[in-house]
């Protein structure tokens, strides 16, 4: 049975199918807005045996064929997934994951592909759409569903929904996702965004949320169907209290542990003692002893912070942890710095390249994009004292790299300015909450020991949250346990002027303005005394970059001599390079980049290339070269590759019957430009040359 809805949306026209594609899938929906369509497909089925966990996954592909274009390189298909896609997929797991039912462990797979693309309206909110709607009218158990706008702003104006152009102007670009009542997830960032503009952006956005929730809840009603029974798991309350009885204040002394690994050893020599003491032999009650475990100790890290003011090491709701830092920290990078919070620790480093190590993507909206700015996450296995194979990145460490990377973004200097490829790189050596955030601070530290001119700080921090019936308890600077167990994980990061990065997670049906306004003023608070701690050790960038990074000069001539400088065949330029080892770069409208870690050597290369395209000033002398005797007068050579013509008339301040009186083929002679006429032809005068001299000489 085939349906379809549509509304319009940020001045566009929202339309959700489904019925007439992907049929055999439990639910599919069709999701188009302007040209750009996407498909999502959910599909549930089979219980793995032994698995303690959810097994949910979220896929999303772009076609490039959505764009009209052939993927580039050797092999003419798509490949593994992109950064970009990577991303989003985060982006639409991170608001449904929560709204399925507690318990229910089947096997299940949204995918969601790009099939159109109008290169103005960007499919990654589509396909958080239309990942909800699919599993809405699916008989998958769902909670949801949810919508999916991007906020941004221009000219001081909010905007729903911008288009990628519009975004190129806009000072904001966050997703929000949310439920009809409330906000259930954020990723964006901004140019030093104060609070108060998102939360107004927070609300808008919500609005036309709730426009596209009750768009699905409609399509639900007219052919999904009807949802497959399934029964949450229900503990069994005796065995709960017999728990509780026999761990009693152990399980708060555990908690209340200021270091991670005896906390968790701790815990886990308590955990052990229970399945000895209570469990038995038995496998089946062992299995329902350690839900309950993880239950119970939920419940008192909850009943610590609502009742007692208390976290799971002790601190205050407001406490920060301890923070160290240093700059500097390696000595051949061209800036280092090891950024210590808790038992969170980042090795930042940054390396400045040239136009040759720029990364070049192929995506649907450019073909060859240039990338000048990269963040890179690494999160070893020793970091929590676990061992494992390490393998390429995952979407957690792209995730957070992306995160990172949005934060520091609007701080760097313009690339016309310092055009330095800038490439930093986290190794998380500690983690016990928000390495991440380490990971801003440390960058941000990094790069003004790189002496790269960012015009601000930047640090950021992780906020959590423990919500009971009704009252809301807001915790800065959050442990790895607290998010876990914690009904929030909700990162900002900015300056303080404002926001430039912040996401949100939440593993509750949603949150309401009030709470989002004290979470945002609780972390600029925090954010704050970071910066602080931060500006003890360097408050701003360093005057001289690193002996170790190049030195990048740009030159501008006119575009038409850029074919000097180049020479026939590349001749000259390879010449140049020769001649002095720096790298060129030439561009079409005539900037020339040259790098060498030798400044000197750079300053030789531009001198090289300022002689060659230097123009002729009208009334300036220069000392030129006699390159050909004619009747009429002698064409003298004023730089390399550029000539002008003395006439005869010119030659001295008296009559002259034939040139070769005066001048040779090899001379060297003073002249002075009179004219450079539209066609380019330079009128020179040697009389007037040796007349300023003899002027200068009387004074």
């Amino acid at each position: 049975m085939y349906h379809k809805v549509d509304e319009e949306i940020g001045g566009r026209k929202l339309t959700l199918e489904s019925g007439e594609m992907a049929k055999q899938a439990d639910g599919a929906v069709v999701v188009t807005y302007g040209d750009t369509v996407i498909i999502a497909a959910a599909v549930s089925g089979g219980i793995r045996e032994g698995i303690d966990f959810f097994p949910l996954t979220i896929d999303y592909r772009e076609k490039f064929y959505a764009g009209g274009k052939i993927p580039g390189g050797f092999f003419k298909r798509e490949g593994r997934p992109t950064e970009k896609e990577t991303v989003t997929c985060r982006l639409i797991d991170r608001p449904l994951r929560p709204l399925f039912p507690p318990g229910f462990k089947e096997d299940t797979q949204v995918i969601s592909m790009a099939l159109s693309a109008d290169i103005a309206n960007d499919p990654d909110i589509l396909a958080v759409i239309g990942s909800s709607a699919a599993l809405t009218v699916s008989d998958i158990p769902f909670l949801g569903p949810v919508g999916a706008v991007r906020m941004g702003r221009v000219g001081g104006n909010l905007i729903l929904n911008p288009t990628i152009a519009e975004l190129q102007d806009s000072d904001l670009n966050m997703a929000l996702a949310g439920s009809e009542d409330s906000i259930v997830m954020v990723e964006g960032g901004g140019e030093e965004i104060p609070e108060e503009v998102l939360l107004e952006a927070f609300e808008e956005g919500h609005k036309a949320i709730q426009k596209i929730v009750r768009m699905q809840q409609t399509l639900q009603q007219a052919i999904g169907r009807p949802k497959r029974e399934f029964d949450s798991p229900e503990h069994d309350p005796e065995l709960a209290e017999r728990l509780r009885a026999h761990v009693g204040e152990q399980m708060v002394e555990a908690i209340l542990i200021k270091e991670k690994h005896e906390r968790k050893a701790r815990m886990k020599t308590l955990r052990q003692e229970v399945f000895d003491s209570l469990g038995g032999d038995s496998e089946d009650l062992t299995k329902k002893l350690k839900g309950l475990f993880e239950d119970l100790e939920n419940q008192e890290l909850r009943r610590l912070i609502i009742e007692r003011g208390l976290r799971a090491d002790g601190r205050g709701l407001k406490d920060i942890r301890s923070i160290t830092s240093r700059v500097s920290a390696l000595p051949r990078t061209h800036g280092s710095a090891l950024f210590t919070r808790g038992e969170t620790q980042a090795l930042v480093t940054v390396t400045l390249g040239t136009s040759q190590d720029e990364q070049r993507l192929d995506n649907l909206e450019t073909r060859d994009f240039h990338k000048t700015f990269m963040l890179h996450y690494n999160f070893p296995p020793f970091c929590t004292g676990e061992t494992k194979p390490i393998r390429g990145p995952g979407r957690r460490e792209i995730g957070h790299g992306a995160l990172a990377e949005r934060a520091l973004r609007p701080v760097l200097p313009p690339h016309d300015e310092f055009p330095y490829t800038i490439r930093i790189v986290s190794e998380i050596l500690e983690s016990n909450g928000s390495s991440s955030m380490a990971t801003v601070c440390g960058g941000s530290l990094a790069l003004m020991d790189a002496g790269a001119p960012i015009r601000s700080a930047v640090a950021g921090i992780a906020m959590g949250l423990i919500q009971e019936e009704g009252r809301a308890f807001i915790l800065t600077d959050i442990l790895g346990q607290e998010d876990h167990l914690g009904d929030m994980d909700f990162k900002v990061a900015g300056t303080r002027k404002g926001v430039t990065g912040i996401q949100m997670d939440i593993k509750i049906q949603g949150l309401n303005l009030e709470v989002m306004r004290e979470a945002l003023a609780q972390a600029r608070e925090a954010r704050l005394f970071v910066l602080d701690r931060m500006d003890e050790v360097l408050t701003e960038p360093r005057a001289n970059l690193s002996a170790y990074a190049p030195r990048i000069l740009t030159v501008r001539v006119r575009p038409d001599k850029v074919r000097d400088v180049i020479g026939p065949g590349g001749k000259m330029v390879r010449s140049i390079v020769e001649r002095t080892g720096v790298s060129i770069d030439i561009e079409d409208d005539g900037s020339i980049t040259i790098a060498s870690v030798d400044e000197s050597a750079a300053q030789a290369a531009v001198a090289i290339i300022q002689d060659l395209t230097q123009e002729a000033e009208i009334g300036k002398i220069y000392h030129g070269t006699v390159k050909k005797i004619m009747d009429f007068g002698a064409f003298v050579e004023i730089f390399p590759g550029t000539d002008g013509l003395v006439h005869i008339s010119q030659l001295a301040p008296g009559r002259v019957n034939k040139v070769t009186d005066v001048l040779n083929e090899g001379d060297e002679v003073m002249v002075k430009v009179l004219e450079v006429d539209r066609q380019g032809k330079i009128r020179l005068s040697r009389k007037d040359a040796l007349s300023a001299q003899d002027q200068l000489t009387k004074s």
